[in-house]
């Protein structure tokens, strides 16, 4: 049985994915309807294409990913169904899939051409969907689109690093549910780098020499559970996605706070790396 994943960013009030899953039952007899996340900031493509490349992996393969995020046709905006990984990813070409094709090369990537065939205002419907159950049906990506070879980067989605590798400038990229902020900086690309040595990471007038390997790394549990006061205390760590993240341990916005309210840190705010002398 065919699987379909939907992510949007339509929230839960409107009709949109309702409407979606019932042009998808309407289409196949037989399919699962997964919804990954419908709470992805209007528009923000890098944050979506963090969540995909965190979230597609753990479905089997032959998947169908669906991503509603900025999917109005435009000259500058096409339609895109990629092949990667041995899943299946429908689009737009507005950079959501160079995050993850930067660590896989994609198998195929057409451009969609169907669109003089369907009358729509509402692509992710008319469009996505109609594409979404061909394949689940067997069919090949070239019967929907034409092949192309590249598409569109996303805006720092890659660090920076000075000529004399002592340094990384990273941008966040994601805030998760715990006012979390996520960089760009990978623990694979980091160590690369640092070759060992000490380091500094400053995110506004916060600064860390250590990161992290988890978020209860932060306790010390040779001390009494009573006298820790852990909670409310910032730390670097690489989380679950082995991505550089600055948190507030156990983070709550109405009560101890987080790393964007206490620290202030938001989406494309820079995250500095400065490696030490031997």
């Amino acid at each position: 049985m065919a699987i379909i994943t939907l992510t949007t960013d339509f929230g839960q009030k409107d009709h949109s994915t309702g409407a979606i899953k019932g042009a998808i039952y309407s289409e196949l007899d037989q399919v699962n309807i997964v919804d990954i996340s419908h709470s992805i900031s209007p528009f923000n493509t890098c944050e979506a294409a963090y969540i995909i490349q965190n979230a597609y992996s753990s479905f089997p393969k032959g998947t169908i990913h669906l991503i509603g995020i900025d999917s109005d046709l435009s000259p500058e905006n096409k339609h895109i169904a990629v092949k990667l990984d041995d899943h299946y990813f429908i689009c737009a070409n507005n950079g959501i899939m160079s995050m993850i094709c930067s660590d896989i090369t994609a198998d195929k990537i057409v451009e969609i051409n169907i669109h003089n065939k369907v009358e729509t205002s509402f692509p992710v419907l008319d469009i996505f969907v109609k594409v979404a159950c061909h394949i689940a049906r067997g069919g090949t990506l070239e019967v929907i689109g034409k092949v192309i070879n590249t598409i569109k980067p996303i805006k720092n989605l890659n660090p920076f690093v000075n000529d004399e590798q002592n340094q990384i400038i990273g941008n966040i990229i994601y805030i998760d549910n715990y006012g979390n902020v996520v960089t760009n900086i990978k623990r694979k690309f980091f160590e690369n780098i640092q070759k060992g040595r000490a380091y500094e990471v400053s995110a506004r007038n916060h600064k860390f020499k250590t990161i992290l390997n988890k978020y209860s790394d932060i306790l010390s549990y040779d001390s009494e559970d009573s006298i820790r006061n852990a909670e409310g205390k910032a730390m670097a760590v690489f989380n679950s996605s082995k991505y550089l993240e600055i948190a507030v341990y156990k983070s709550n916005n109405s009560t101890v706070g987080s790393a964007t309210t206490l620290m202030g840190l938001k989406t494309q705010d820079t995250v500095t790396v400065n490696f030490l002398k031997p």
